[in-house]
């Protein structure tokens, strides 16, 4: 499984916003409460369990493929919840969910032609597909920023062969990809999440889990801090607020669709 490893208790010290935004996403289901619902890329859980307390009668699997993450996870015990480490981009259901949810996780993912294939055979019938993730415009200046670093004199030679990490797509782009697949009543919506983190030190705990972690995982050991430092103290110049506070771009790019 060659995936990124994350320290779950940091994140969820440090995804506040995600957590939002993932509530807000949840309570546009509209659940019996007995359905199964799987969890893509479920994190820390605290969303996982959410579903699963709307869920009362029914079943919810959250898979993530970092192991940090899924310790994190499974230290939420409850009978209609189980947590496991798994690859996205390998998940192989027939006919099994009545719901696939995800929020804040499949930007990660950069094949989402085979993402949704997969995602269509393991839904029932009349199974929807509720997801939020990263798109177009997402992150902008931190992207600008470790655009910049990676090509830097000083770390060039360690991303040679770097591969971007994040698939951030157009709503265009989007339409074009499910239109093959066969979901009906599918809607896109683009959301604007723009964020103004309220401290430095909250800006920085969003770099560090998970932002960065693609990065710092090419570098070695000595260079690993030199690094972080360099693209933190240019995140910090440029996403500045004259009231003190640290902006940066959410642009979120949500799909619903049935099978």
């Amino acid at each position: 499984m060659n995936a990124f490893e994350f320290d779950g208790k940091k994140y969820k010290k440090a995804s506040t916003h995600q957590k939002e935004w993932g509530n807000t996403l949840i309570s546009e289901l509209k659940l019996k409460g007995n359905e199964r619902i799987l969890d893509l890329g479920c994190g820390d859980g605290v969303l996982t369990e959410q579903l699963s307390l709307a869920v009362p009668k029914g079943k919810v699997l959250g898979i993530d493929a970092s192991m940090g993450m899924i310790e994190t996870a499974k230290g939420i015990i409850k009978d209609n919840i189980e947590f496991q480490r798994a690859d996205i981009n390998e998940i192989d259901y027939k006919n099994e969910f009545d719901i696939i949810f995800s929020n804040a996780a499949l930007h990660w993912i950069k094949d989402h032609k085979r993402l949704l294939e997969n995602a269509y055979q393991a839904l029932k019938f009349q199974g929807i597909i509720l997801w939020d993730f990263g798109g177009a415009g997402n992150c902008a200046n931190f992207i600008e920023v470790t655009r910049e670093k990676i090509a830097d004199v000083k770390f060039a030679e360690y991303f040679r062969t770097f591969e971007w990490p994040w698939f951030m797509p157009s709503k265009s782009q989007y339409e074009k990809l499910i239109s093959a697949i066969g979901f009906s009543n599918v809607t896109i919506t683009e959301v604007n999440r723009d964020r103004y983190f309220s401290s430095e030190a909250e800006m920085i705990r969003w770099i560090d889990q998970p932002c960065i972690v693609p990065f710092l995982k090419c570098l070695p050991d000595n260079i690993k801090t030199i690094f972080r430092d360099d693209v933190i103290a240019e995140m910090i110049e440029k996403t500045r607020q004259p009231d003190g506070t640290y902006f940066e771009t959410f642009r979120r790019l949500k799909i619903y669709a049935e099978k």
